[in-house]
């Protein structure tokens, strides 16, 4: 097995390049930034820019436009949500500002990246419009006043336009993050027509992992003498262990079982080329004892966000996805992506594995191949400059007292932000007069009517007893597990 460095990988979450040499790198400190805005960053442990922030930020803060070639991990979104949050007026209440996201998934990121970053400025209003929830409560919150930011997916964003609730002739600065994702997904024309909603006199900045033929013709006809940004991937001297098996016509899924058994990694993301192919996989493996989620572009958006807080909390251990599903997700702590198909695009295929290896952990790729697509990995070794490592399938050996037994379990509660719960108060409930430990509580998610809570495996029976017949904040709800 090799060690593979990637050019183009995600090295890191946003969280993990904040503290870096000052040596070599600019102190966010000399940005012309108001003191109360810089000790937030301080607080938020943001020392020192990554090489978008500091190659961006001084242009964006001078109302420049700006075309920028950045990935996931580098540091883009706290670079244009400084720039805004620097450029807003906030005793003028009205939408200053506009991001539009490829996914749900990334717009609620950078809503919640843009909320620490404004904890300086009270009450700056930001508000996350997407498809997939319900529209009624998006019109009540932009009835009620103007918010200053509005993230959100287009399609959603242009039927609040179209039906006269969200204003934008008055936004300053707008945002299109993952351009090249937006054009994949097909929208382009509802990028346009929200474009047109907004003033000709704006900076406009656009961030987009690659820079295709279409995402320039786009940027010649929205901005303004754009600068042009591109930044190398960060590596931190990350490693990915990478590792390619040849199978044999019908063994594709018996060689997934056998990497699932060698490797026993605690969570692995498993990329299939098609949706389908993602649902029957899970099934698959789910009749072979393994805990198996799908994730795929046929789920509701309800079934969608139950499936990532499943994984994201350790409740399941494999997630199988396509790649569209899956773009925009940051999912910590991946221990292996396994490629059951590889892609016929070698770029995707980095992008793939560089989900796992990040904030200086040691990544696992593996990827399974016939010999008929032996023309892709030449494909990937062309792209990367390195030769890979293969191996034959039977080589894979199952460890002794094999088990991939998720550590958590899931309980859902059925009450969310709407009935005034807190993540304390779930935790309060669990903990206060039991035997239960914060230690034995994992990760708690809360939506609009509806909550989600990890407890360890062994105690699951006993939280699920404590939540369904003790009274939460003053009051009774309905729990279950996943």
């Amino acid at each position: 097995m090799i060690e593979l460095r990637l050019p183009g990988s995600i090295s890191s979450s946003l969280s993990n390049l904040k503290k870096r040499n000052p040596v070599t790198q600019t102190n966010f400190s000399s940005l012309p930034l108001s003191a109360d805005f810089l000790n937030n960053l301080k607080s938020l442990d943001y020392l020192v820019m990554t090489p978008i922030q500091e190659k961006s930020l001084p242009l964006m803060l001078q109302g420049k436009d700006v075309q920028a070639q950045a990935k996931t991990g580098s540091g883009k979104t706290a670079a244009f949500g400084i720039a805004i949050l620097n450029n807003l007026q906030i005793k003028n209440y009205v939408t200053q500002a506009l991001v539009l996201c490829p996914t749900r998934e990334l717009a609620d990121q950078v809503s919640k990246e843009i909320r620490r970053l404004a904890r300086a400025i009270p009450n700056t209003k930001i508000v996350t419009l997407c498809g997939g929830t319900a529209i009624g409560p998006q019109f009540a919150s932009l009835d009620q006043h103007h918010p200053y930011i509005v993230v959100g997916t287009p399609g959603r964003v242009l039927k609040h336009c179209q039906k006269g609730s969200l204003k934008l002739n008055r936004v300053k600065t707008l945002v299109l993050d993952e351009g090249d994702r937006m054009l994949d997904m097909g929208f382009h024309e509802d990028m346009m027509m929200i474009i047109d909603h907004t003033p000709q006199q704006r900076q406009t900045l656009l961030f987009s992992a690659t820079l295709p033929d279409e995402i320039k013709h786009i940027s010649q006809l929205i901005q303004k003498d754009p600068l042009d940004i591109q930044v190398e991937s960060l590596h931190d001297n990350k490693k990915i262990k990478q590792t390619f098996y040849e199978i044999q016509k019908g063994e594709r899924l018996q060689s997934l079982i056998g990497v699932l058994q060698h490797y026993n990694p605690e969570s692995s993301v498993v990329f299939c080329n098609r949706k389908q192919q993602c649902h029957e996989l899970a099934d698959q493996l789910r009749q072979q004892g393994f805990h198996a989620l799908a994730l795929h572009g046929d789920l509701e958006q309800f079934d969608r966000d139950q499936v990532l807080v499943r994984f994201s909390n350790k409740s399941s251990s494999i997630l199988i996805a396509t790649d569209v599903a899956a773009r925009g997700l940051d999912i910590k702590d991946l221990t292996a992506v396994i490629n059951y198909e590889l892609s016929p695009d070698p770029e995707v295929h980095i992008h793939r594995i560089g989900r796992t290896g990040r904030a200086g952990k040691e990544g696992l790729a593996i990827s399974l191949f016939a010999p008929s697509e032996v023309r892709k990995i030449n494909a990937i070794e062309e792209f990367t400059g390195s030769s890979v490592t293969i191996k034959n399938s039977s080589e894979l050996k199952p460890k002794e007292n094999f088990s991939l037994k998720p550590p958590m379990v899931t309980l859902n509660i059925n009450a969310g932000k709407k009935s005034k719960l807190r993540a304390g108060d779930i935790l309060g409930a669990l903990t206060k007069n039991t035997d239960l430990t914060g230690k034995q509580i994992g990760k708690i998610d809360i939506f609009d009517n509806i909550s989600y809570v990890a407890v360890e495996q062994p105690v699951a029976r006993q939280a699920l007893k404590i939540l369904s017949e003790e009274n939460i904040k003053g009051r009774r709800f309905k729990v279950r597990k996943l």
